[in-house]
């Protein structure tokens, strides 16, 4: 590689796609009946940074419940369905984030590791035509565990060098997140850090990440090879 920043691995919810409302609402509306509630503040300062099958027993164990797996696999099913259902219903890409995602693609290689489920991602990708612009998308259907732990940054990490054909260095590959669950997973797979505020201001997240910027509007190449310089 000739420049300093080899590669880039996304979080989809809260970077590109402006879909944590639409989670948030998704479980809230499965969770009616159940006798668990899940509240706005809640999701936001607890629960945001686990995958489906997570937030349903995290928010189970806190409420003194205990969920069979039977039972919370039929709600991560209805979840996903109510999910669809609410993420045909409009636009959901951030300003600016399709742009950045074709200018980084020509550029360096390029992929995703989220806590959405793996059809999820691709769909809203396949719609905006990005899909064949990121080599792999990691979904949190394909690995063992979610962020916070490294699982899915090491496993996108992995399909871009097999993928790309190229010789990768960690430390010259950024993740972008919006959250600090997020920023955990990829220091701990020994990656660079990028926080955007779509989510949490920068107050919360500049002690997370080596670079904090407003959104992938305003994250240039230029200082992602400064970053990787350092």
């Amino acid at each position: 590689m000739t420049r300093p920043l080899h590669a880039i691995i996304l979080d989809f919810d809260g970077v590109i796609a402006n879909s944590e409302r639409l989670h948030l609402r998704a479980y809230q509306d499965v969770l009616d009946g159940t006798g668990l509630t899940l509240t706005d503040a809640a999701y936001f300062d607890r629960y945001l940074g686990f995958d489906d099958y997570g937030v349903l027993r995290a928010l189970a164990a806190d409420a003194g419940r205990s969920l069979g797996d039977a039972e919370v696999e039929a709600l991560v099913a209805a979840k996903g369905q109510r999910y669809d259902t609410l993420a045909g219903q409009g636009e959901m890409l951030f300003p600016g984030a399709a742009d950045f995602i074709r200018q980084a693609a020509a550029a360096v290689p390029l992929a995703i590791a989220s806590g959405a489920l793996t059809h999820e991602i691709d769909h809203v990708l396949v719609q905006a035509g990005l899909r064949d612009r990121l080599l792999a998308v990691v979904g949190a259907d394909q690995t063992a565990h979610s962020k916070p732990a490294p699982d899915p940054y090491l496993e996108a990490f992995a399909r871009l060098q097999t993928l790309s054909g190229l010789t990768l260095d960690p430390r010259r590959t950024v993740a972008v997140e919006d959250s600090r669950w997020g920023l955990e997973s990829a220091r701990a797979a020994g990656l660079r850090t990028v926080a955007v505020t779509n989510t949490y201001g920068a107050d919360a997240l500049a002690g997370h990440a080596e670079l904090v910027v407003p959104g992938l509007h305003t994250l240039q190449l230029d200082a992602l090879d400064r970053l990787c310089e350092a």
